[in-house]
């Protein structure tokens, strides 16, 4: 059982079990219907994606220095005891089931699926790695 990071809208993969989007916004032009189905996610959830400003900020991070600011908001604003206590259930469910969370992001270094990646570490999660 693990919890895998995964870029929504690419295929799935076999035993990954129900798909998490923590994404500001639902993906455009697609009936919500047809979210599971494209790929998309099979549930919504944007309490684990960075605030609207923080979005903003990361799409401009156009250095090191400008993403690691990005990083430390987005490390704060998970930190608040509402979005804390729904990283540590994740982590422990990870252990009995297999789900995977994810972002449109094509490249997970410069997406909060990468910070979401660490949080989870560091609660204890089984991650898979793929």
């Amino acid at each position: 059982m693990s919890v895998r990071i995964v870029r929504l809208g690419s295929p799935r993969t076999k035993d990954e079990g129900l798909r998490i989007g923590t994404v500001r916004r639902p993906p455009r032009g697609v009936p919500k219907s047809e979210f599971a189905s494209q790929d998309w996610y099979d549930v919504w959830y944007p309490n684990l994606a960075p605030s609207a400003e923080l979005v903003k900020q990361a799409q401009d991070a156009d250095t090191p220095k400008a993403w690691a600011v990005f990083v430390k908001q987005y490390r704060a604003e998970m930190a608040t005891p509402d979005n804390a206590r729904t990283l540590d259930l994740l982590a422990a469910l990870s252990h009995g089931s297999d789900f995977s969370v994810g972002c449109y992001c094509e490249d997970e270094a410069r997406c909060h699926r990468s910070v979401l990646r660490g949080l989870l570490a560091e609660r204890g999660a089984a991650i898979r790695m793929e």
